[in-house]
Formats: structure tokens, C-alpha cells, sequence
């Protein structure tokens, strides 16, 4: 877990360094920071995602790379649905809805299209990959 929190924290680091853009695996790729709250603690986790969008939803993938367990930011989502995103140099909150199709393939096969490597994911875990639409308020 440590390396995993190194590896946040630096990308985190570098985000913010550079207005919301990294390098590496994520060069080029629309990448935002997650603010939850951690469901069992209560305590405030950061969390860089890859992201598209729906109109003027930000639209991100609970796929852990395709590993047959979901992140631990999607069980603080679920417990916490109202939380903070930075998109680029912008800081805003956000309500979190969990879609259900057929939205939800809609939406993952608009992230394929963006970055073809979800979908390797899909065929990594037998578990159905959550897709989460990120509103602001009104």
C-alpha cells in the first residue's frame, strides 16, 4: 500500500506542479485528482483518475486496472457521493452517481475510444467494471 501512496503522491505532486498536467503513463491523457472521503475512517483520500466527459459531466472508471476487486475510491464514493475533484488548475465539488446500463457501457466504450487500454481491463476481471458520472450541484 505504501508504494501505491508513493507512487499517488508523486503524480499528485506533479499535477499540481504543472496545472493539472503529468508525464509517464498518463502524458497527454486527461487525468484529474479525487477527493474522498474514506468510508470507513472518514478521513480524506486523494486519488489521480483518468477521466472523459459526458457533456458537462467529468466521467470516471472504477477499474483498478482490471484487478477482480473495485479501488478503495469507489467504496468512499459510495459511501460519500458529494466530494472535491482538481481538473487542471480548477478545484469544485462534484456529486457521484454509480450509472447503470446501458449507460454504463456507453460511457466505458467513450473511455476506450480516448484510451484503448480499459479495454484490456475488461477482460482482466470477471467483476463489472463501475462507470461514475461526476456532477457539480445546481
Amino acid at each position: 500500500m505504501a508504494e501505491v501512496n508513493d507512487w499517488n503522491k508523486k503524480i499528485i505532486e506533479e499535477f499540481r506542479t504543472n496545472g493539472g498536467k503529468v508525464g509517464g503513463n498518463f502524458e497527454g491523457r486527461t487525468l484529474l485528482l479525487l477527493h474522498t472521503k474514506g468510508a470507513k475512517s472518514g478521513e480524506e483520500r486523494i486519488n489521480p483518475v483518468a477521466y472523459t466527459t459526458d457533456g458537462d459531466k467529468l466521467v470516471v472508471i472504477a477499474s483498478k486496472g482490471g484487478a477482480p476487486s473495485h479501488p478503495d475510491w469507489y467504496h468512499n464514493i459510495v459511501a460519500h457521493p458529494h466530494l472535491t475533484v482538481e481538473v487542471g488548475t480548477e478545484t469544485f465539488e462534484v456529486d457521484a452517481a454509480v450509472t447503470e446500463e446501458p449507460e454504463r457501457s456507453r460511457l466505458y466504450d467513450k473511455m476506450v475510444e480516448v484510451m484503448p487500454g480499459f479495454a484490456d481491463y475488461k477482460v482482466k476481471t470477471t467483476r463489472q467494471i463501475p462507470v461514475i458520472v461526476l456532477t457539480r450541484p445546481k
